[in-house]
């Protein structure tokens, strides 16, 4: 069973590029065959042992919270107000009163995968746990990180050249709890609202305040769902 009881799932986002299917709800709620992604989600957590869900909400969290409604999770929901003009750090650093000294589970809320990515991140003992894919070939939208020695994370970002990168950050991830207080504290930095929560784990790599591991799980199948073509992909390998 998990030795990590907490998830942070992002789900602020409008998902606009899935128009109309996101015009009552969040990307996190869109089908993917008799259930939605985030349903899946949970579903897997709770599976593993997760017992508390953290959710980092902003476009339709009505809909959010009615979806919910009858999960046998403790569910925290902390609100982003401005989601629709800030990255997704802010939504994570809305985060912190509920999770911050303890071990959590960091998910994308628009990210399908297998359940054994949650497994292998909470069998890792590093203060970040990266799920990546290093058989996926990564372009320029892609959360890219650099290797360094062994399976060590020396930078993460989509700016990050092509030739320099090891693959591709999935966007599931577990935070230590003696890693959660300098990770909330970088994210309440001012600066912070203009990048993605990636962007200051680099930061905090950079500074030597975080040590990361990237745990391989590009054999599994996961996609994450932006368009209507990843939809399908979704659909195809788990609906």
């Amino acid at each position: 069973m998990s030795s990590t009881k907490t998830a942070v799932l992002l789900v602020a986002g409008i998902g606009s590029r899935l128009r109309p299917l996101t015009d009552d709800r969040p990307k996190a709620l869109v089908d993917i065959g008799g259930e939605t992604i985030l349903g899946r989600a949970v579903r897997l957590l709770a599976e593993h042992g997760v017992e508390r869900l953290v959710l980092a909400t902003g476009y339709r969290e009505d809909a959010v919270q009615s979806a919910l409604a009858s999960c046998p999770l403790e569910v925290v929901y902390c609100r982003n107000d401005r989601f629709d003009s800030t990255q997704n750090a802010v939504s994570l650093a809305l985060c912190r009163d509920a999770v911050v000294g303890r071990a959590f589970f960091k998910l994308d809320g628009d990210v399908v995968f297998r359940p054994e990515v949650l497994a292998r991140i909470d069998a890792c003992d590093a203060p970040l746990a990266v799920a990546v894919d290093g058989t996926r070939r990564t372009d320029a939208e892609a959360m890219k990180f650099r290797r360094g020695q062994g399976d060590r994370i020396e930078a993460f970002g989509k700016g990050l050249a092509l030739d320099q990168a090891a693959g591709e950050s999935i966007g599931i991830e577990r935070i230590s709890a003696e890693a959660s207080l300098p990770l909330f504290e970088a994210l309440a930095r001012p600066e912070s609202a203009s990048l993605y929560y990636e962007d200051v784990y680099s930061q905090l790599i950079g500074a030597g305040q975080l040590s990361a591991l990237a745990v391989e799980v590009g054999d599994l199948p996961w996609t994450e769902v932006d368009d209507p073509s990843d939809l399908a992909r979704a659909r195809a390998l788990f609906g």
